[in-house]
């Protein structure tokens, strides 16, 4: 007789297709809703959408807006299908982030089998294969639900090309149950790869209707979109969202490290240890449960002993693995790269506290793969300019931040750019108080001097001090270049007494102010490598003719700067902003050596120096018995020449040992 469950399973599954294939070949009812639009977890505009059945074709059309720091992001879309299987044309005008601009139209012709692209005046014409949709990117949110629709309607085949060269993978993530309107929505999740560079996460509901979608924008920041009414589960979606990204990661990177190993010997190495000391010659290092235990000398080779791993070093560099100083680790996709590129060690300046933790604590549990993440928690102030959704407008709020950042395991508060100066010092208190030290942008109305009387340890970004240095004032000629002046050496002797540190990004403000009629290779040949996604835009970024003078003279006065900073024997550590993924660190360094640095100095600057400003020199930061086993392997002699910390043979970060070339693959680089 037949098990009534496995009967009952059968007609599930047969209604569920039949629900689906009904879906993809009826004309809809009309169908409207809104999504809640978020930066950094904060609210900063909307989406409408409406669907109808108009001259026997789908009709959507969306309304997406929101305000980014001041700035207004406004995009309109129309797209037209036969049903939610065929799609017929996409059109986009408007703008996708601050500095994206949209003028698509797309246009399928089935009988053809070609897409025409019609995008910023120029046409270019797409084949059309059995899994072609029309998706532009990010946004519109309607979009991604169209997107998740035709999947599904399609029986959920491998891939979905996207003109003019998307490949979209949509893999299941599991439901999530979530609390709505006074009851429990089931909603079913999805991991989607190749529409924006690395992994997003959406969610259906049993009506096939969006209810969220974490991802990242036109600028690689974080957004997410909600529908209304599922606000209150942004958090959860958050989350979420990081542990399925880094539950993929981790498969797609398997092969990129070796099998851990107790024991691990890197044997006939030039030893360049990071305290500044001479390089030793065909010295060995011993790793055991990921602490050096020993290093030999003398030359000798290893005793064999069982479960040791042996990596032979011979003609190689051995260092202190990198620091970047600066980091925002806005996808987990940087967990690959920043190994890839030699980091062991980042501090994360300012990101979602959800998403963040989350990050952190998987890959510290060994279920994420990334460099040791130290996190600087952002607090803004509210205002026409504000970043995320972690303000404070009262002293009562601010210590309030402090203190739940502290519960939560920062390191370290970055205040942010809109915070009103009369509550820097509060907050600089109450961190002191708890053991935080302090760092961030100068705030609107204050000078640089100024936040390190009020308490900060650290300024984020040259273009700060180089300002107040100098006068420059906004609007006016650019003063003298001249340090010698009371102004100037009044800040100096300020910074001097406070031990200020500075993370400069210098290799960020050499991206903005590079003439833009100058391939950016020349530069940063690391732009050939990155994803396709990320290509356009990162090659966009420069200063444009009429401006370029300007821009470049702005630019040597803050290289003139970090050059003072470090004659005057002030601490700089190395950090990039994101800016160019997994190349821009040792960019940073080779400016290093420009302004001034000896290769030894450019390197503490991303090794040692961080250790000791952040409290952990005891642990990390330099290749010596006790120590956390994070080191790097090179094929060249960075003291001989800086350039060479990119020629990565190895990383070791914690005793595990990482090939580059895989990781890079795994996040669509190329090695």
């Amino acid at each position: 007789m037949p098990n009534p469950s496995a009967r009952s399973l059968v007609l599930a599954a047969l209604l569920a297709l039949t629900s689906v294939a009904a879906f993809a070949q009826t004309p809809p009812a009309a169908e409207q809703g809104s999504f809640v639009l978020h930066k950094f977890a904060r609210a900063i505009g909307k989406e409408s959408y409406t669907i109808a059945s108009e001259k026997g074709q789908l009709l959507l059309r969306s309304d997406f807006s929101f305000k980014d720091r001041g700035t207004e992001v406004p995009l309109k879309t129309e797209f037209t299908a036969t049903d939610v299987t065929h799609p017929l044309t996409l059109k986009s005008e408007g703008q996708s982030s601050r500095q994206s601009p949209m003028h698509d139209s797309f246009t399928l012709d089935p009988k053809a089998g070609r897409v025409k692209l019609v995008r910023d005046g120029k046409t270019t014409e797409h084949p059309v294969t059995d899994t072609t949709f029309l998706v532009d990117g990010y946004s519109p949110v309607a979009m991604q639900q169209m997107l998740l629709r035709y999947w599904l309607a399609k029986g959920k085949p491998e891939r979905i090309a996207a003109p003019p060269d998307a490949d979209i993978h949509i893999q299941p993530a599991g439901d999530l149950d979530i609390q709505a309107g006074g009851k429990t929505v089931k909603l079913h999740g999805y991991v989607i790869s190749g529409l924006v560079w690395g992994n997003e996460t959406a969610w259906l509901d049993d009506q096939q209707k969006l209810a969220a979608v974490v991802t990242t924008d036109s600028e690689f920041d974080h957004f997410e979109a909600v529908r209304e009414g599922y606000e209150a589960s942004l958090p959860t979606f958050i989350q979420r969202a990081a542990a399925n990204n880094l539950q993929a990661l981790v498969k797609l990177t398997e092969k990129a490290r070796r099998p851990p190993s107790k024991k691990l010997a890197i044997t006939h190495v030039t030893l360049i240890d990071g305290t500044g000391s001479a390089p030793k010659r065909n010295a060995s290092v011993y790793v055991e449960e990921g602490r050096i235990t020993r290093i030999d000398t003398s030359g000798a080779a290893p005793k064999p002993e069982p479960g040791m791993d042996v990596l032979d070093g011979s003609g190689k560099f051995l260092i202190p693995g990198l620091w970047d100083m600066h980091a925002h680790y806005e996808q987990v996709e940087w967990g690959p790269i920043y190994l890839a590129a030699g980091v062991t060690t980042v501090r994360d300046c300012g990101n979602e506290f959800d998403y963040i933790t989350t990050v952190r604590d998987a890959i510290q549990s060994g279920r994420g793969i990334g460099p040791r993440l130290l996190v600087a928690g952002i607090v803004d102030g509210n205002g026409p300019i504000a970043l995320g959704a972690v303000t404070a407008d009262t002293p009562e709020e601010a210590r309030a931040v402090v203190r739940r950042y502290k519960e939560a395991g920062a390191i370290q508060i970055k205040i942010y750019s809109s915070m009103k100066p009369a509550l820097v010092p509060v907050i600089a208190e109450e961190a002191h108080k708890l053991g935080l030290t302090v760092t961030g942008h100068v705030p609107e109305g204050m000078t640089s001097a100024q936040v390190v009387e009020a308490g900060y340890d650290s300024i984020n970004h040259i273009h700060f001090v180089t300002r107040d240095l100098l006068g420059i004032k906004r609007g006016q000629p650019m003063p003298p270049l001249d340090f010698k002046t009371p102004n100037a050496r009044r800040q100096l002797a300020l910074f001097k007494q406070h031990h200020t540190v500075f993370d400069d990004t210098i290799a960020l403000f050499e991206l903005f102010s590079r003439p833009t009629a100058r391939p950016l290779r020349a530069i940063e040949p690391g732009i050939d490598h990155v994803a396709a996604p990320l290509a356009p835009a990162l090659n966009g970024m420069g200063s444009p003719p009429d401006r370029a003078e300007e821009s470049a003279r702005r630019y040597a006065y803050m290289l003139a700067t970090l050059r003072e900073l470090h004659r005057q024997g002030l601490t700089i550590v190395a950090g990039t902003d994101q800016a160019i993924p997994g190349y821009s660190l040792h960019r940073e360094l080779e400016i290093y050596v420009q302004a001034g640095f000896t290769p030894m100095e450019a390197l503490q600057a991303a090794t040692s120096v961080p250790a000791k400003v952040l409290g952990l020199d005891g642990e990390v930061g330099t290749v010596q018995v006790g120590k956390r086993a994070d080191m790097l392997l090179l094929d060249g002699d960075p003291l001989a020449d800086i350039h060479n910390t990119r020629r990565i043979a190895k990383t070791i970060a914690n005793g595990s040992v990482y090939d580059p070339a895989p990781l890079w693959e795994s996040v669509g680089f190329k090695p």
